[in-house]
């Protein structure tokens, strides 16, 4: 029996509705204030704190995060770890791709000229190039869209949401991205991501118990 893809907007509901809100939100931003009053609302609003917090928040969107999990589920789950695993593959390489063909400056560049203006965070490196869709973000969003649907506790979605925003938010913050890559990053995430299961869930081969073990033997989902 094929699963469509209503039954698994269904199943995320708690994380895809928000998500649609967000969105909207974000496009009323975009819509409503230039590239630069945005950049320069959340580069002006920092503290020690959010210096210190926002190198590791963004880690959290490090496709070497999303590796390790999807390794961690190869024990439990092989299937888990395939879905994590080729979520990240197919959203990662479709973001880098975007990126080479749009090649838009970074905030560093971009604001080459008011430098002095703009708070940096001490230890980071500023890239320059390839700003739009930010990657991290992409990573984020994905992996947080796949877990949620996994959660038995739909509730989960929320918090997982939540991180993925902040990750979002650190781009931002670190002065890496705009909020227009940072928004079509968290769009492409998702949406490509969604139909990654789409197509996983009606592969019959991978509904076979094998496919449900991991290299601990277990046959039971986690």
């Amino acid at each position: 029996m094929n699963i469509r893809i209503k039954a698994i907007l269904y199943k995320v509901r708690f994380f895809f509705i928000p998500y649609l809100i967000l969105i909207a939100i974000c496009l009323i931003i975009k819509l409503t204030y230039s590239r630069e009053e945005i950049y320069y609302a959340i580069n002006e609003k920092f503290t020690d704190f959010g210096d210190w917090v926002a190198p590791y928040v963004t880690d959290l969107g490090n496709g070497w995060t999303t590796i390790v999990l999807a390794v961690i589920l190869l024990f439990f789950s092989y299937r888990k770890a395939f879905l994590l695993a080729g979520a990240y593959a197919i959203t990662s390489i479709s973001a880098q791709i975007i990126k080479h063909i749009v090649n838009a400056p970074r905030p560093k560049l971009y604001f080459h000229d008011q430098l002095l203006r703009i708070h940096f965070v001490k230890g980071i490196d500023q890239l320059s190039l390839g700003s739009f869709p930010s990657g991290h973000t992409v990573t984020a969003f994905s992996t947080a869209l796949l877990l949620a649907y996994w959660c038995k506790n739909k509730l989960w979605a929320l918090t997982l949401l939540l991180i993925a925003i902040l990750v979002g938010y650190s781009r931002m913050y670190l002065s890496q991205h705009f909020f227009e890559d940072v928004t079509a990053g968290s769009a492409i995430g998702v949406v490509l991501t969604i139909f990654w299961i789409y197509w996983a869930e009606n592969r019959e081969f991978l509904k076979s118990p094998k496919w449900n073990r991991g290299l601990l033997k277990r046959s039971k989902l986690l």
